[in-house]
């Protein structure tokens, strides 16, 4: 096939090269021999054009159209903004409700919940394997009680609340829909998200309880369910944030969350659902780390790689079923203990990434995160970082800023290219579940973190503050400590609610939910039955234990 010849462009760019750079390169050497991404793609000196007026519509097209790399609105943030939220929850229901009341009298747009981790794992305060966890990493939640605590003198028909829960999300989501009731508010005007995404659990995170297949049965009741009673609910937030946490690239976050994403598509399909039934209420979740260019270009090769799948793969006819709508959440592991206002810099930079990138919803971490919970001083400022970055940067004033960018386009190319082979390869091994057993996933992101730990201890990837420009310091940051006493608290309010609700009730609900659990039958209305009759959590997951087993990953190598 013969070469084809230089553009008059590229002609420019050899002499400039020659003539400039190279000339300019022999008498300032540059800082490093290499410079490349996360991901460890190049980037060059100086990008030319990657997009021209023939490729144009089938890379980047329009805001609001297919395949959306520029953005799922037409407006963008020139019509609304992002929502605003700050993810928090500690000690009881009564002092997280404090928090989030505070937050949004200070202009937070969306809640966004942290549960403790017996919450997390189905087990209620006053079990014995919860001992010393209650209220510490987040919230308490044993009953409705508590979630009605949780969300007092909020009217939840206005806030959009976001819930970080996963192997128990159906249960969480059924006393959130219980509280509703109560407040008298219609379900279906609910608005929000439960994270609900059980793969990364075993990839990345570890707050499993049950085995796969009855945890993806409950992720697609809750589709189901959801569909018709509860459409404005993102009935899942597929979640590369945790994959990215535990040391992935930025390749590696959007392939595997999205082989996940693939993974949840199919078993609501083999259950019987259209692809349009559903898919315009699965929602994404993803990581805004360090290296600025690569992560703008990150959001957007994702959003035009799962427009592709669903369009081409899925044969989805509605266009809303074929955008990618996400939340980020800037980096945690990114925060260092050492000069921990430096964090403040980091997450304002991240935040930017993520809004550059056409984000839908935003937490930005507390600088002191890295030490311990934050502080109300710490939240107010991370939430400040947002609204400066909204009403005084001009970046949410034109949709796209960075549209067009040569090194932008080239590095969003580069990232769909490297994730869609990564795609291909775990088709080719099963499908992510398969990949998952296999610990395939596993060990690509611990070569990653490998590879980045080993960087930073030889100093070719600098850390201001860990392996560079470091000083003897005494942090004198304020605090925020759990009272320890909150647990006993729990534990006797849970001992008082067994006490007085009906007994009898209760063991014939936990006897039906036992015999649908062994069935096929839609499970999402009887939890919302349990728990308006006051049956906890742990209950709910005993009953479920007992039926399904518990879920222990296989060792690999």
């Amino acid at each position: 096939m013969p070469t084809k010849p230089k553009s008059s462009l590229e002609n420019a760019f050899q002499k400039w090269e020659e003539d400039q750079y190279q000339a300019s390169t022999r008498h300032f050497p540059e800082r490093k021999s290499r410079f490349e991404t996360s991901s460890g793609i190049e980037l060059p000196p100086l990008q030319l054009p990657t997009v021209d007026e023939d490729n144009y519509l089938e890379k980047l097209g329009f805001p609001g159209e297919y395949p959306f790399t520029r953005g799922v609105q037409p407006t963008m943030y020139r019509g609304r903004l992002w929502t605003m939220r700050q993810y928090a929850g500690y000690a009881s229901a009564e002092e997280s409700n404090q928090r989030y009341r505070y937050l949004l009298e200070q202009g937070q747009t969306g809640l966004s919940v942290a549960f403790d981790l017996p919450t997390q794992i189905g087990y209620d305060a006053d079990d014995p394997l919860a001992l010393g966890e209650v209220g510490k990493v987040g919230v308490s939640i044993s009953s409705i009680e508590d979630m009605a605590l949780l969300f007092k003198d909020i009217p939840l028909e206005k806030v959009s609340t976001s819930m970080t829960i996963n192997a128990p999300a159906a249960i969480l989501l059924a006393m959130y829909i219980a509280v509703a009731r109560r407040q008298g508010v219609e379900i279906s005007r609910l608005r929000g998200t439960i994270q609900n995404d059980i793969l990364k659990e075993y990839i990345a995170r570890g707050t499993y309880i049950f085995p796969p297949a009855p945890s993806m049965r409950l992720i697609t009741d809750i589709f189901k369910y959801c569909a018709k009673e509860v459409p404005r609910w993102n009935t899942i937030s597929i979640s590369g944030y945790h994959i990215r946490e535990a040391g992935s690239t930025a390749v590696q976050e959007v392939a595997f969350t999205l082989a996940n994403a693939i993974a949840y598509v199919e078993a609501a399909l083999h259950a019987g659902l259209d692809v349009d039934e559903f898919a315009s209420q699965l929602s994404f979740f993803f990581n805004a780390h360090n290296h600025f260019l690569e992560e703008v270009a990150k959001f957007r090769a994702a959003r035009r790689l799962w427009a592709k799948i669903m369009r081409n793969r899925f044969k989805a006819q509605n266009p809303r079923s074929w955008m990618l709508r996400f939340h980020t959440q800037t980096g945690g592991s990114t925060l260092t203990a050492q000069q921990p206002e430096n964090n403040v810099v980091r997450v304002a930079l991240q935040a930017l990434a993520a809004i550059l990138g056409g984000t839908q919803s935003l937490h930005t971490n507390s600088m002191d995160e890295a030490l311990w919970l934050p502080t109300e001083k710490s939240v107010r400022l991370a939430l400040r970082t947002q609204q400066v970055i909204a009403h005084e940067s001009g970046a949410a004033d034109t949709v796209d800023p960075l549209g067009g960018s040569y090194v932008i386009e080239a590095l969003t190319d580069e990232i769909e290219s490297r994730a869609e082979a990564y795609l291909q390869k775990i088709d080719r091994l099963g499908g992510a579940l398969k990949a998952i057993e296999m610990g395939y996933i596993q060990g690509e992101i611990q070569e990653a973190a490998y590879r980045y730990q080993k960087a930073v201890e030889e100093k070719s990837q600098i850390v201001v503050g860990v392996n560079a420009f470091q000083m003897n310091e005494t942090i004198e940051l304020e605090q925020l400590k759990v009272n320890p006493a909150i647990e006993s608290g729990q534990r006797e309010k849970i001992k008082l609610l067994r006490q007085n609700r009906d007994q009898t009730r209760v063991a014939e609900l936990l006897n039906t939910l036992e015999g649908a659990a062994r069935g096929d039958e839609a499970l999402m209305p009887l939890f919302i039955t349990c728990v308006e009759n006051q049956v906890t959590l742990g209950e709910i997951c005993g009953v479920l234990r007992q039926v399904w087993g518990e879920y222990h990953p296989t060792t690999w190598i």
